[in-house]
């Protein structure tokens, strides 16, 4: 899945401005009390690994270690290719943010950023039907995953415990397989200069790094034990455009075609999510056998030949601003480090680190926020240096990550060509149970609001076993399926 005061969000990312009213905890604080100040180096300065520097400001001085330089403002970035596809910001992951930033929700609004009421603001044909548009139950934040990134940016650098090293590469841990001390980097040379090389100790460790960690390997140079991991690659290939939104759509809604796992043919879909500047981001997609390509001419055709044409019907009438942009690097990918034994202290793994997930959910940046979450409130609850923190965060961090592999490999491993563990019995069961809610949530507004609570992680998954959404789901929906899209009048384009 910029600005104002948000009018150059990242600027002085790298320094240190004014304390943060975050902070419940200051370095004078620490040393009038005679406590020695504890320090953390999180690895990665994504967004993973801003929010986890937010999540220990107020408990040790923070260094990031980030290998690319960052940009100033809502620009690519060299680490996270993905930026160019649609990123959907649920309200379970934007609670968790604002959580460890308050204000930053006004920030992205203040940016250009819009807050869509769901399902109110959203036009979706789901596998078993078009979804109502009931008052609000939900939302999400949306805009350009550079904007997302860029405020957030901003937000942490307020903190005076917040030093970001840019251009530094993390050569390894430092410690053994029982503790790890602190991090080996070498920061990027500089003309004829040789790049330094040194040791940053550190009371914890962080690794952010993304879908690219080779946590794995650091770990294993320590003589620490592999951590189990499943894939399940269902082939998706991503492919997106922006245009120029037409006159008059400034409150358009988030129009999303999906995919029916049930059918034997490859899983298709078109979204169109509204950003910042009068924007329209067109994201198609498409697994194994029917992938989309980097062809501009047959953007709209795929978008037309998806189970509703809609998204290609809208398109047909918009201003394209950039070309095609492809994407393949889509695998579900989750490395159980919470069933390590031996696990160090000091050491653990968040966001895309621990679980990758198929883009088309939206789900990663709502994990990583509700990981830092929980790495802030076992901090807080147990110390940073306390024996055993880094096993309960592992274990923590476990909870938020397990319900979004549950919906995103349910669903992928079902396509044509799909590679991964197969459901057993008990899962096929589960997996035809959430097809009659999703197809009750059609017609019961009951349904619909349990079941946006867990797809936006706000709500736990036996949230859809409560007896009460049990018995609806029995019943089945309540009101005729729609037969046409819910547009209103004046969202009619052309």
């Amino acid at each position: 899945m910029s600005e104002s005061a948000s009018a150059s969000p990242g600027a002085g990312a790298s320094s240190h401005a004014a304390a943060s009213s975050r902070a419940t905890a200051s370095p004078s604080a620490a040393a009038s009390s005679g406590a020695a100040t504890r320090r953390a180096v999180v690895i990665g300065g994504g967004m993973a690994g801003m929010l986890a520097a937010a999540a220990l400001d107020a408990y040790a001085d923070v260094t990031v270690v980030e290998r690319d330089a960052l940009p100033g403002g809502p620009e690519p970035r060299k680490g996270i290719p993905q930026a160019r596809h649609a990123h959907l910001l649920w309200s379970g992951g934007a609670r968790a943010m604002e959580d460890l930033l308050p204000g930053v929700t006004d920030s992205w609004l203040a940016a250009g950023a819009r807050r869509i009421a769901l399902p109110t603001g959203l036009v979706s044909l789901q596998p078993h039907g078009w979804l109502r548009r009931w008052p609000e139950m939900q939302f999400m934040i949306s805009c350009s995953r550079d904007l997302l990134d860029a405020v957030i940016r901003e937000e942490v650098a307020k903190s005076a415990r917040i030093t970001v090293l840019e251009r530094t590469e993390l050569l390894g841990l430092e410690g053994d397989a029982s503790r790890t001390t602190g991090v080996r980097v070498r920061t990027a040379p500089e003309g004829d200069a040789v790049g330094e090389e040194r040791v940053l100790d550190a009371d914890l460790v962080v690794d952010a790094s993304g879908r690219g960690s080779r946590a794995t390997s650091w770990l294993d140079a320590l003589g620490v034990p592999q951590a189990p991991m499943e894939e399940v690659d269902s082939g998706l290939v991503y492919a997106s455009r922006i245009f120029r939104a037409p006159a008059g759509t400034e409150d358009y809604p988030v129009i999303n075609v999906q995919p029916d796992a049930r059918r034997p043919v490859p899983g298709q879909s078109a979204t169109i999510v509204p950003i910042e500047g009068g924007r329209w981001l067109v994201t198609l997609a498409g697994t194994r056998g029917g992938q989309p390509t980097g062809s501009a001419k047959e953007f709209e055709a795929f978008a037309r030949e998806t189970r509703h044409p809609l998204v290609g019907e809208l398109i047909a009438r918009a201003e394209p601003l950039t070309d095609v942009v492809v994407t393949r690097s889509t695998v579900n990918r989750r490395r159980f480090f919470e069933k390590v034994g031996a696990w160090p202290e000091g050491f653990v793994a968040i966001g895309d680190s621990v679980c990758t997930y198929n883009p088309i959910y939206g789900h990663g940046m709502s994990v990583a926020a509700q990981s830092a979450l929980a790495l802030r409130e076992q901090v807080s609850e147990h110390g940073l240096a306390s024996p055993g923190l880094a096993r309960r965060v592992q274990r923590a961090v476990a909870r938020p990550v397990t319900i979004a592999w549950e919906l995103a490999t349910a669903t992928d491993i079902r396509y044509p060509g799909a590679i991964g563990k197969q459901p057993g019995f008990a899962q096929q069961l589960l997996n035809r149970y959430v097809n009659r809610l999703m197809l009750t949530s059609t017609g019961r507004p009951l349904v619909a609001k349990e079941f946006l609570g867990v797809f936006t992680l706000s709500q736990p998954l036996n949230t859809l076993l409560k007896p009460e959404v049990v018995l609806a789901v029995l019943r089945g929906p309540r009101r005729t399926p729609l037969a046409e899209p819910p547009l209103l009048d004046r969202e009619r384009v052309g």
